[in-house]
């Protein structure tokens, strides 16, 4: 039978099979139970689990926190999508300013003030000729 128990693997198993209060190996664990056998065990498997344990819980910790919080992936793609209608939005209004910076009292541009009546009161001068679209084709 293979030992399961580690590098100390036949001394261990002896310690198991061995009665309690009982001299093994010589005396030298005379004093030890199996609790305490089996507690120790316990202590040297859990100094080779630990860390590894640790590093992954380490891992996963920082790996959720680039996903999710306040300056996570999500986030991140939540804001460039506002910023890009932001920027969508202020383009829109740029040319509106444009538009309505040519109607100021002190200076009309004539030819947006011509487009601007015409539109309004649907009035054509003489001789032009006008072509009638249909609105699902604009």
């Amino acid at each position: 039978m293979q030992p399961v128990f580690g590098q100390h693997g036949e001394a261990f198993a002896r310690r198991l099979k061995a009665p309690t209060g009982g001299a093994v190996d010589g005396g030298r664990d005379a004093c030890c139970s199996l609790p305490m056998i089996v507690l120790r065990e316990m202590r040297r498997r859990a100094k080779v689990l630990v860390p590894p344990v640790l590093g992954l819980a380490l891992t996963g910790y920082f790996a959720y926190h680039l996903v999710e919080g306040d300056r996570g992936l999500r986030a991140w793609v939540q804001v460039t999508q506002a910023l890009r209608v932001a920027k969508e939005n202020l383009s829109a209004v740029a040319a509106l300013e444009h538009r309505v910076s040519h109607m100021r009292p002190d200076h009309v541009d004539p030819d947006l003030l011509d487009a601007q009546v015409r539109r309004t009161l649907d009035v054509v001068a003489p001789g032009e000729v006008v072509i009638i679209e249909h609105p699902e084709k604009r």
